[in-house]
C-alpha cells in the first residue's frame, strides 16, 4: 500500500549502512591468452586493489575460474600524479604491477611471489610489455632536490630468472623519452618496431594541448631520435594504438570533437565525423574508450574498431567503419562504457546501466549480448523503486545551454503529500574537468527513494559535449559552474518540478569548491556540503602537486598576474557572506 508522506521522510530500501560498507572498486580490464585481468578495489580491506585472473570459456561464454593473481596481501596502486592508473600488464604467463608499499614495479607468477624489477626511490605508472617480452615500459616519476619530480618514459630490461618472480632486470632502466613534463600512453606496434606514446608540457593539461611522439625500436631496445609525428598546444589527444598492420591511430579534437584519426605521413587524416567523443579527460593512467575488432580468423581488424562514444552525458558502444566513418550502435542498455579492450574478436569492458552497477562485462560484438563477470555491487532493489536520469539541456547564463541529468524522487511505498513539491539536491561534479555519469549509483537513490529530486549537473567546462563546451570554464573557474548550477535549480523551479524554497547543493572537491562558491556569491541554496572542497584558490594553486600546478592559470589566471582573481572568487575571504 503506498502511503503519503513529506519529502525527505520517506523510510527507503537504499540504507546508510549500504552506502558505507561501499562497492568494489572495478578499473582496468584487459584481455591476454584467453583470460581476463582487472584491478579490483576492496573498501572492506582499507581500500586494497588487487589485480584478478578469470579463465574463461572457449566461447567467450563467461567464467570458468577466479582467482587473485597479485600476491598476497598486496596493494597494487600507483600513485604518479598523485592519481595513478596503469598500475599492471600481463605477459604470457607473468603480472607486472606497482606495489604501493615501495612504489617500485614487481613481477611474479600468476598468485606468486614477487620480485622488484625497478630500482627504490621513484614512481611507476602506465607498465607496457614489448610484444617479445624484452622489455618493459613505463611512465618513471623521480623526485628532485628543491623542484618539480621528473617525469620521463624508461624502458626495463627483462632476463629470465629462477627465483621469487622469475624474471629480473638487466642494468638499470635506460631512458626512452625526456624533457617534457609529462608522459603518457605507451603503445608497441605489433612487430615491436616502433614505439608512440603522448607528452605535454606546463601549463597544458592533456585536455588541452598534448604532442603524439614516436622512437623506433629494436631487440636492444629505443634507437634514433624521437620523433614528433601530431599535436599541439591546442589541440588534445588521447589513446594513440597502432592496428594489426601496424598504421597508427590516435584520438584528436581538432574538429571540436574527440574523434579517431589515422596518423598519415604529413597530417592526421579523420577516420569519422561524429557529435561525439571518444576522448577522456585523463585523470589517470591506462585509460580506453576503443580497440580494433578482428574476428577470430583476424579478418576486418584493418576497418573496424569497437568504441565507446559519449553522446550528450551517455556512452554509446558501437562499431566503427574506419573505411567509411560508418558508425553502428550496438543494442544494449549500457549507458557508461570504458575500458574497452579486444582480443581475436572478444571485447571486455566495464560497463553501467541506469539500474544495475558498473561491472567487468565480456562480449562478442554482433554476435554474443554481455555477459557480467563481476559487479561493483550487487543489488536486489527492483525496477520500480529507481529513479533514472533524464538528461536536461537547460538555458544558462549569457545565452549559454548547461547540462544535467535529473533524477525525480522514486519510492512505490510512498507519493508526497497534496501538493507538495520536492526538495532538490544539486550535485556538482569533481575535475573540474570531468562529468556525471546516468549510470546506476547508489548515492543517488538514497536521496531519491527518500523523497528528494536530484540534479546531477555537467556544468560548463564538463567533459563529453565538445571541445567549445570544455573551453566553457577557461578563465571562468568558479564563475561559469556555479552560474550553471544555479541555473538548473532555479529552471527546475521554475517547472513546477521541485520547491524553490528547498534547494541545496553538494560536491567534492573541485565541486566542493563550486559548492563553497555557490554558497557564498549565490542565494538560490539554502543549505549546501562541500566535501573536501577548495575554499582557498591562492592555497591551491602553491601547495598542489606537479600534475596540476598549473592547472589554475588556465582555470582562473596566472600568478601573480591575477591575484585580485584568486582572491575575489575565493570564498575564505568571503565567509561574512
Amino acid at each position: 500500500m503506498t502511503r503519503s508522506g513529506r519529502c525527505g521522510s520517506w523510510s527507503s530500501r537504499f540504507a546508510s549502512r549500504d552506502l558505507v560498507r561501499g562497492a568494489l572498486r572495478l578499473s582496468a580490464p584487459r584481455l591476454v591468452g584467453g583470460r581476463a585481468f582487472w584491478i579490483e578495489g576492496r573498501p572492506s580491506e582499507g581500500g586494497r586493489q588487487v589485480v584478478m585472473c578469470g579463465e574463461l570459456a572457449e566461447d567467450g561464454s563467461g567464467l570458468l575460474r577466479l582467482a587473485e593473481a597479485s600476491p598476497d596481501g598486496v596493494n597494487v596502486r600507483s600513485r604518479v600524479h598523485e592519481y595513478g592508473g596503469g598500475e599492471y600488464t600481463v605477459g604470457r604467463d607473468r603480472l607486472f604491477f606497482v606495489d604501493d608499499a615501495d612504489g617500485r614495479i614487481h613481477a611474479c607468477r600468476f598468485g606468486g611471489s614477487a620480485r622488484p624489477i625497478s630500482p627504490p626511490g621513484a614512481r611507476y605508472a602506465d607498465l607496457l610489455l614489448s610484444p617479445d617480452e624484452r622489455w618493459l615500459v613505463a611512465v618513471e616519476e623521480r623526485p628532485r632536490e628543491g623542484s618539480e619530480p621528473e617525469n620521463r618514459l624508461i624502458a626495463i630490461a627483462l632476463r629470465a630468472y629462477e627465483g621469487p618472480g622469475g624474471l629480473e632486470a638487466v642494468g638499470p632502466p635506460r631512458v626512452v623519452a625526456s624533457g617534457h613534463d609529462f608522459y603518457a600512453s605507451p603503445v608497441f606496434a605489433p612487430d615491436g618496431g616502433r614505439l608512440a606514446f603522448l607528452a605535454w608540457d606546463h601549463p597544458e593539461m592533456p585536455w588541452l594541448g598534448t604532442f603524439l611522439e614516436t622512437r623506433s625500436w629494436s631487440l636492444d631496445g629505443p634507437r634514433d631520435a624521437v620523433m614528433r609525428v601530431a599535436g599541439g598546444r591546442r589541440e588534445s589527444l588521447f589513446q594513440p594504438r597502432f592496428s594489426p598492420r601496424g598504421e597508427l591511430f590516435v584520438v584528436s579534437d581538432r574538429s571540436g570533437w574527440w574523434n579517431l584519426a589515422r596518423v598519415g605521413a604529413s597530417e592526421l587524416e579523420p577516420v569519422h565525423a561524429l557529435a561525439g567523443e571518444l576522448g577522456r579527460a585523463q585523470w589517470v593512467f591506462g585509460q580506453s574508450t576503443w580497440d580494433f575488432l578482428e574476428d577470430d580468423a583476424g579478418e576486418h581488424g584493418e576497418r573496424r574498431a569497437l568504441v565507446s562514444v559519449a553522446r550528450d552525458g551517455r556512452d554509446v558502444l558501437g562499431v566503427l567503419d574506419l573505411a567509411d566513418g560508418g558508425f553502428e550502435a550496438i543494442d544494449g542498455d549500457f549507458v557508461s562504457v570504458q575500458g574497452v579492450d579486444v582480443e581475436r574478436g572478444l571485447a571486455v569492458l566495464l560497463g553501467g546501466s541506469a539500474s544495475r552497477a558498473s561491472g567487468v562485462h565480456l562480449l562478442r560484438p554482433g554476435r554474443t549480448a554481455p555477459v557480467c563477470l563481476r559487479e561493483s555491487a550487487a543489488s536486489d532493489v527492483s525496477a520500480d523503486a529507481i529513479s533514472v536520469a533524464e538528461a536536461r539541456p537547460i538555458a544558462s547564463v549569457a545565452g549559454r545551454t548547461t547540462h544535467a541529468f535529473f533524477y525525480p524522487p522514486c519510492n512505490p511505498d510512498w507519493r508526497p503529500t497534496a501538493g507538495e513539491r520536492p526538495p532538490l539536491l544539486v550535485k556538482s561534479h569533481g575535475g573540474p574537468t570531468a562529468r556525471a555519469s546516468a549510470a546506476f549509483d547508489p548515492r543517488i537513490q538514497f536521496w531519491t527513494s527518500r523523497g528528494f529530486a536530484v540534479a546531477d549537473v555537467d556544468y560548463g567546462g564538463s567533459t563529453g559535449y565538445g571541445r567549445a563546451y570544455r573551453d566553457l570554464l577557461e578563465g571562468a573557474w568558479g564563475v561559469v559552474d556555479v552560474e550553471d548550477c544555479v541555473a538548473v535549480a532555479r529552471a527546475l523551479a521554475g517547472e513546477g518540478l521541485v520547491d524553490g524554497d528547498r534547494l541545496a547543493i553538494s560536491g567534492g572537491s573541485a565541486g566542493g569548491y563550486t559548492t563553497l562558491c555557490a554558497l557564498t556569491f549565490h542565494e538560490a541554496f539554502a543549505a549546501g556540503a562541500s566535501h573536501y572542497g577548495i575554499g582557498d584558490l591562492e592555497a591551491l594553486a602553491r601547495d598542489t602537486h606537479k600534475f596540476e600546478s598549473r592547472y589554475t592559470d588556465w582555470l582562473v589566471g596566472p600568478l601573480p598576474e591575477a591575484h585580485a582573481r584568486y582572491v575575489e572568487r575565493s570564498p575564505i575571504h568571503h565567509v561574512d557572506r
